[in-house]
């Protein structure tokens, strides 16, 4: 199928790129790109086709059946596990040196492969802790 390079979907990937560490919802998407006039049809469209296109994770929170979003295409995303907040939705990265740790440690003991890509630990961050 081939890729369009529509103004809907240039304005989509430039969002995702600058918020990069972040969950959105489609709803808070739309919202956010108010001003730039795209359905909330094509905000679903465009993250359907981006997340076919491995450029977009779609994400559900435990306990709930929202549907969230997160730019993984992002060159420093690759290589961390993603550290998302439960009370305020930041989603920060684990530091390189204990996700290697981690993630080694899981090989070792169990010998499961964990997919950095794919991997987001929910909790609460020190801020909201606060």
């Amino acid at each position: 199928m081939p890729v369009y390079s529509t103004k809907q979907r240039k304005v989509l990937l430039g969002f995702l790129q600058s918020h990069a560490d972040e969950l959105f919802s489609a709803d808070r998407i739309a919202d956010e790109l108010k001003s730039e006039n795209i359905s909330l049809s094509a905000i679903y469209r465009n993250l359907s086709a981006l997340e076919s296109e491995d450029k977009v994770q779609r994400v559900t929170k435990g306990g709930s059946r929202k549907v969230f979003y997160r730019f993984k295409a992002a060159d420093e995303c690759r290589e961390h596990i993603h550290l998302s907040c439960s009370k305020c939705g930041r989603t920060y990265h684990m530091p390189l040196p204990a996700t290697n740790t981690l993630i080694d440690d899981v090989k070792k003991n169990s010998g499961f492969e964990i997919d950095r890509t794919e991997t987001v630990l929910y909790g609460v961050c020190g801020d909201c802790k606060k």
